[in-house]
């Protein structure tokens, strides 16, 4: 069996725990196996609203935490030659690589090597009335909706030729989650891009890694029930990956956490529609005759992955402005709560009807009845359990006319003082919602293209 190539995950989403890189990084290190880490941010919204973000300043439009979780890993992948890849460029590859280069510069690594990756942006260059579109979302109006970003999956290849470059840092924006490990993996072992077993031991790898601690216990612990240890500090996981397609899950030593057949099962299976045609843009993954097995204390072994051709199409979810989304929550507590909450409920929809607004609205128990119930609230309303001692009261309007969603939710701060007894702790807010649609696009019409300097360069 050959040495095996580790793959670290730092972040599953835009929000992730800004530590979190730290004990993946300090293990890579310490192990002294060549290595890769790779940090997924973006989801189908995340890239909308950093477009938003972008038109607001144009230095902006990447993911808002990335100097907290490169800054204190940078200088020891690069020192250690372990490349970070990353979609955290997201709406804004460019300036997202400036501030990396001004960060390694800082750091005293002139001469780091930064590779920014585009082409993911189709926005502006692609029709999206003459395209396909994709599964179910035919249903889903946008007729009328305003265009706020159109972006295409990319696969692999572009990260490879970055890091063919030299790349230490690989900024891109959308590409697929799978991708950022397929790519390390195919540029140190030289698969091919037609190798497509090996290439589904890269998907699967990347898919297990893709969402940072949910294959080390995250959304996975039931304190009683599937216990793991010190969730505080649960550790991000590390793939090791041999070029025969050997592939097996851990994570750092000195983490919480846990890596078990039941979080790798469960990552598994996370988000495939069809576990026989799992869509990349690199490959399709089958999982139908996968195995797992444990082979000691957070050492999983994942075996029997298949692979089958890459589609010819590409997948491009595009992103409108949808509706306003107005919310307001305020407390009642002590004896008699339940009474107060479901007559504050009452009064605010009232209120809702009164005044005429233009909205659609629900009203929440949270302590009662809320994640389960239904617009009507049938739950709170013929709730008969015991006494709360506290209910959250939550208010959410939507609409089209952003000034009644935001008359809506300012109804609930009038109950300070229009309120029932023993009111208090009101809050409110007004959201603009994203609509999304995805569609295909045949891969040749989104081009790609790669750009290395050094951080020296970038930053002057």
């Amino acid at each position: 069996m050959s040495t095996p190539f580790l793959v670290g995950n730092g972040a599953g989403f835009s929000g992730d725990r800004v530590d979190a890189p730290i004990p993946v990084v300090r293990s890579l290190v310490a192990r002294g196996l060549p290595a890769a880490l790779f940090f997924e941010t973006l989801g189908e919204r995340t890239v909308a609203l950093a477009q938003l973000e972008r038109r607001r300043d144009p230095e902006l439009g990447y993911e808002p935490m990335l100097e907290r979780l490169l800054e204190p890993i940078l200088k020891d992948c690069v020192t250690h030659r372990i490349p970070i890849l990353g979609n955290f460029g997201a709406a804004n590859p460019p300036a997202a690589a400036r501030l990396i280069a001004r960060l390694a510069v800082r750091l005293g690594l002139p001469d780091c090597r930064i590779a920014v990756v585009t082409g993911d942006d189709v926005t502006s260059s692609i029709a999206l009335d003459q395209l396909p579109v994709h599964e179910a979302d035919d249903s889903i109006e946008t007729k009328s909706a305003r265009l706020v970003s159109a972006n295409a999956y990319i696969g692999a290849a572009p990260l490879v030729e970055a890091l063919r470059q030299g790349a230490d840092v690989v900024v891109a924006g959308r590409t697929s989650d799978p991708a950022l490990a397929i790519a390390p993996l195919v540029h140190h072992f030289g698969w091919s891009f037609e190798d497509w077993e090996k290439l589904a031991i890269g998907a699967a790898c990347g898919h297990l890694l893709e969402c940072g601690s949910q294959v080390t216990g995250g959304v996975f612990w039931d304190p009683g029930c599937k216990d793991i240890p010190d969730p505080w500090n649960i550790g991000f996981p590390i793939a090791e990956v041999t070029a025969e397609g050997g592939l097996v899950i851990t994570k750092p030593e000195d983490t919480g956490g846990i890596v078990d057949l039941r979080t790798v099962k469960e990552q598994l299976l996370y988000e495939l529609h069809d576990p026989a045609r799992y869509i990349t843009p690199d490959v399709v993954l089958d999982i139908m005759g996968c195995t797992v097995e444990q082979l000691g204390k957070d050492r999983v072994a994942v075996r029997g992955l298949r692979g089958h051709p890459a589609p010819d199409t590409l997948k491009v979810t595009a992103c409108f402005e949808g509706t306003w989304l107005g919310e307001g929550e305020v407390s009642v507590a002590g004896p008699n709560a339940l009474a107060r909450a479901k007559a504050t409920a009452d009064v605010l929809l009232r209120r809702l009807g009164m005044r005429g607004l233009p909205v659609r609205a629900r009203v929440d128990l949270i302590g009662v009845a809320s994640v389960h119930d239904s617009d009507d609230g049938a739950l709170w309303r013929g709730y008969q359990g015991p006494e709360p001692p506290e209910v959250r009261i939550r208010l959410a309007a939507e609409g089209s006319d952003r000034d009644a969603v935001d008359q809506a939710a300012r109804e609930v701060l009038a109950l300070l003082c229009c309120g029932t007894a023993g009111t208090g702790g009101a809050r409110w807010r007004l959201t603009p919602r994203i609509l999304t649609r995805s569609y295909l696009v045949l891969r040749e019409r989104v081009p790609t293209s790669v750009k290395v300097r050094t951080a020296q360069e970038m930053a002057a």
